[in-house]
């Protein structure tokens, strides 16, 4: 039987996570060529950039003229990061067609690394829980029904180590239990990881979890880098245990771009990257309307925009070949660089004089079944069980 997947939401943080940590020098009207070709992927949901002190982040001191040039989409949501009033009302000139959007749930979360939080908010973990009771009372004033919990750093820190699945655990139930209190319905957990710490079966341990000690939250939300090479297993990972009725947020960005100067890992923090994630998800069966040639040729316009090769594997081996047109050539020769590789999208001249050792050329009984439409093997069937060179006795 076909398993059944949560309902999955993708959103690109290419121009937001992935450009915070590249050069402020990009020029705008090269930002606005990636933006506009973006929004012909197919992609649903585009974080545009953030409004934020460009004291701290120069990279986003252009976000206006980038709004006032770009094509919008229509189908196509775009969002920007606010993180206090005086950004909400500098977004809020550009919309639409920005979408400012505000978490549907009051939260309560919290870096499980004080050093992070430190770093990067410039508050301690201590002052971040001391503003719960805060929250919780401004939700019972508005009359709040639903409410969410999360932590950033959650499955570890560069700083401090390694968080246990208990840290985590201990530290959501004591969110969720300000919530119990005060008589509001907890359905929603953010988990975050900006140092890359995340491991597939820490994040499947958490999730699976979260739904057997509290199955009313059906809704999460992942943010997972990829320094170490583990966020698109752990996105994996969180599939599985999540379900049908699971809504699921994966946040990444193409190539893989993105990270936080402030975790020590800059660049090659690194983030899922959508064109891995997405073809990970058509293999799946999780349909998601993108466009992956085009998703790939925004990959290969932000390498030029920043000059070197990014994150991503897709971009570089290409989708699987799955149909009989896409198949590759049996008798290309020796294929060595990632120049030769990109046969898939510029075909034999990129291998052109390279190394044939074959005396003959290759044939295959099963290459010309598949030409003719036919399947390579006949699990249950004659195909190649019969054939006598396969089986002379």
């Amino acid at each position: 039987m076909t398993r059944r997947w949560p309902q999955v939401e993708y959103i690109e943080e290419g121009m937001r996570e992935g450009m915070q940590i590249e050069s402020a020098s990009i020029p705008v009207e090269n930002k606005v060529k990636l933006l506009d070709a973006l929004s012909e992927t197919g992609l649903k949901r585009i974080v545009v950039g953030s409004f934020v002190s460009p004291k701290f982040t120069p990279q986003m001191t252009q976000i206006e003229e980038l709004l006032q040039h770009f094509r919008p989409k229509a189908g196509v949501q775009y969002n920007a990061l606010v993180l206090n009033q005086q950004g909400v009302e500098r977004a809020k000139f550009y919309s639409p067609p920005l979408t400012v959007t505000t978490d549907k749930w009051p939260r309560l979360m919290t870096h499980m690394c004080d050093v992070f939080a430190r770093r990067n908010t410039n508050r301690s973990q201590f002052q971040e829980i001391s503003n719960w009771p805060k929250i919780v009372a401004q939700a019972q004033e508005r009359g709040t029904k639903e409410a969410g919990i999360g932590v950033s750093a959650a499955w570890g820190s560069n700083f401090l180590g390694d968080f246990p699945v208990e840290y985590i655990m201990s530290m959501l139930a004591r969110e969720h239990g300000l919530w119990d209190e005060a008589g509001i319905d907890v359905t929603s957990v953010y988990l975050f990881d900006p140092m890359s710490w995340c491991v597939p079966h820490k994040v499947e341990d958490v999730l699976t979890r979260i739904k057997e000690i509290w199955p009313q939250i059906t809704h999460f939300k992942l943010h997972l880098h990829h320094a170490r090479g583990m966020a698109v297993a752990s996105a994996y990972a969180a599939l599985r245990a999540l379900e049908p009725s699971d809504h699921l947020e994966l946040d990444g960005t193409i190539g893989g771009m993105g990270g936080c100067p402030y975790c020590g890992n800059g660049q090659v923090t690194a983030m899922c990257p959508t064109e891995d994630l997405i073809h990970m998800f058509e293999a799946m069966g999780i349909e998601m309307g993108v466009d992956l040639d085009k998703v790939i040729e925004c990959v290969w316009m932000a390498e030029e925009m920043v000059g070197r090769p990014l994150y991503g594997h897709v971009s570089k081996a290409g989708v699987r070949p799955n149909t009989v047109d896409k198949l590759f050539d049996m008798n290309m020769p020796f294929v060595e660089t990632p120049e030769q590789a990109l046969h898939w999208k510029y075909g034999p001249k990129t291998y052109d004089g390279g190394i044939y050792p074959w005396r003959e050329p290759i044939q295959s009984p099963y290459r010309d079944r598949v030409e003719s439409g036919l399947p390579a093997y006949e699990p249950d069937g004659e195909w190649p069980w019969n054939n006598k060179e396969v089986y002379p006795i």
